[in-house]
């Protein structure tokens, strides 16, 4: 039986716990395999107990069937893993071990050493041994150590250890879960947008994901010879007359469109949505009206719609079927999200594909669209920004495309938050849909019509801004900004939306400034700002991303996040020490993308 919550092709990837022991036997071993296991149990413990997969899904460990004293058995392990799909390798030890003989030589698995702090047995030692040997051998691995010696019946983990364990296997759980789906791109180019010109070498050798491509003329054919879940569309369609409440319509009344299309673009957006879904991770009930090759779909991790211009010139846009995607729930009930990319900028597709397997969390997709000064909200509002906004307000927004789950709707303890869908209530979607209007489409933008979600980001939510930019030369960077969205009052917030487009979803944005480079003032962060697009997330969660970047050997070129947060492999350290930043290009550089 198929869990309903796994819509891609492949195995969910585990990890694989490998409990490293000293080999010496007639006493030494012996002495240590109860208190070496242990220290793999707890590990697997704390994992299975604080992380799940984004789709729901508990993460599941493998701990080798012995302690791993010397090649022979670190092969065994080595075989087990293969056969239970682990993509996430995790060494404990508390004790002296022979490093190049037990070290885990797979180069295509992250991998992390935990040597216990203790003082009866040398696991420091081992510790550092083996790190030197997977320097080495250019098999780049994280060291765990724990800051206070513990004693050697001690079978708690540490609050800073347990911090890095959990770190550690997200991210490289991310890695794994990327590895061998698909990016597809329905359509081609937007408006000549960097990011949405597809670089196979890019995906492939860095993420490990492979290329799909889908030209739009796909939707007129599903949309024409009804290739799509009749029985779906009927439920979809009055779910949404009851939930998705028609905005304003700011066409000039000469050329705003009749009643009956409007009715028919809403059933067309409605159809668009379903056949991007298909068109994704598939659908069996194709197979049942006669299309069995449609029915499999792409397995999809991620996908970008070109959209503009050649669809929306004459077709109703994509931004209804971007926005319900991207969010939580839809007509069928709460589920994952998806990951969809407006203007198909693949680019910012990969950072909410990083953000949300980092969260398990809806990503919000918008144009990094304008830097308001404290100066110039005072000139045309009269009003002075206060707070986390005192020092200026990135105003994001696009059109129509950003996750529901953005409202800000979703609480936890009276603030506002965003969830993994599972910790989602049916409250909070009717909260988020009644903060939810759908605008007839700017016909200026979009002469074929549509719909836009507007809404207003609710609550100082700490989130993170981050971005993938191609540079010829370089490769790819990533640039990340932690901040908060701002409440601004209305005297304020409308008359400077109304300056771009009142009827597209706001997100207010205040960066943390550090008063150094690209995070001297908010305006530096506009400035530095690498593309048109962002991509937010929830939680302030740069360092995840800055471990992440380096298990890809993708460098960070921009980040606000403090220096005691940040974890990477620990090779990144010879490469220097003072100025991490240009260690970490010199790193990513040497070891090159993992599967190049």
């Amino acid at each position: 039986m198929t869990d309903d919550r796994k819509r891609l092709m492949g195995r969910l990837p585990k990890v694989g716990i490998r409990p490293a022991i000293d080999g010496r036997r007639k006493g030494v071993r012996e002495s240590l395999e109860t208190q070496t296991m242990n220290m793999a149990k707890a590990a697997a413990q704390l994992i299975t107990e604080n992380l799940k997969h984004p789709n729901g899904m508990p993460v599941e460990c493998v701990i080798a069937d012995t302690c791993i004293g010397g090649v022979a058995e670190a092969a065994a392990a080595a075989d087990k893993f293969q056969q239970e799909g682990v993509g996430v390798s995790l060494t404990v030890t508390p004790c002296w071990c022979y490093g190049s003989e037990t070290m885990d030589m797979d180069p295509l698995i992250p991998k992390a050493i935990w040597g216990f702090n203790g003082t009866e047995r040398p696991g420091a030692v081992y510790l550092a041994a083996v790190l030197a040997a997977h320097n080495q051998k250019g098999l780049p691995a994280f060291g765990i150590y724990g800051r206070d010696v513990q004693d050697s019946g001690d079978t708690s983990v540490p609050t800073d250890v347990r911090e890095k364990i959990l770190l550690f296997v997200k991210a490289g759980l991310a890695v794994a879960e990327m590895r061998g789906k698909s990016y597809l791109s329905l359509g081609s180019v937007s408006m000549g947008i960097a990011g949405s010109l597809l670089h196979p070498w890019f995906y492939e050798n860095y993420l490990g994901i492979r290329c799909e491509s889908v030209d739009m003329n796909e939707f007129v054919r599903r949309l024409e010879e009804d290739i799509y879940d009749p029985k779906e569309f009927e439920h979809a369609l009055k779910w949404t007359k009851e939930n998705c409440k028609e905005g304003r319509d700011d066409n000039p009344p000469d050329k705003q469109f009749s009643r009956e299309q409007k009715d028919k673009d809403w059933e067309t957006v409605i159809k668009m949505t379903m056949i991007g879904r298909d068109l994704m991770v598939g659908n069996p009930q194709l197979n049942e009206i006669g299309f069995g090759e449609e029915a499999l779909g792409h397995n999809a991790i991620m996908a970008g719609f070109q959209g503009q211009r050649q669809w929306t010139d004459h077709f109703p846009n994509g931004d209804f079927m971007e926005a319900i995607l991207n969010s939580s729930f839809d007509w069928n009930g709460i589920r994952e999200p998806f990951v969809f990319a407006t203007e198909n900028d693949g680019l910012n597709g990969v950072a909410m594909l990083f953000g949300h397997l980092l969260t398990d969390t809806a990503q919000i997709f918008a144009d990094v669209r304008t830097f308001w000064s404290p100066q110039a909200v005072k000139r045309v509002t009269g009003q002075e920004l206060k707070g986390k906004a005192e020092g200026g307000l990135i105003h994001l927004i696009n059109s129509g495309s950003a996750t529901l789950d953005g409202t800000g709707r979703q609480k936890q303890k009276g603030e506002s938050v965003l969830k993994p869908y599972w910790e989602i209530t049916e409250q909070e979607v009717k909260a988020c849909l009644e903060a939810t209007q759908w605008c007839p489409a700017d016909l200026g933008y979009f002469r074929g019509g549509g719909y836009s979600s507007q809404f207003v980001t609710e609550g100082e939510m700490p989130v993170t801004m981050s971005r993938i930019n191609l540079i010829k030369g370089l490769g790819p960077v990533l640039q990340i900004a932690e901040g908060y969205t701002v409440d601004l009052s209305k005297d304020v917030h409308k008359p400077l939306d109304e300056r771009t487009n009142p009827t597209w979803p706001t997100t207010w944005f205040a960066p943390i400034i550090t008063g150094k480079g690209a995070f001297t003032d908010v305006y530096s962060v506009m400035a530095n700002w690498g593309a048109n697009h962002g991509a937010i997330s929830y939680g302030h969660i740069g360092h995840q991303l800055i471990t992440l970047a380096s298990m890809l050997r993708i460098p960070v070129n921009m980040h606000n996040v403090d220096h005691a947060r940040i974890f990477r492999p620990s090779a990144w350290s010879a490469f220097g020490t003072m100025d991490t930043e240009s260690a970490d290009f010199r790193a990513c550089q040497a070891y090159g993308p993992v599967y190049g």
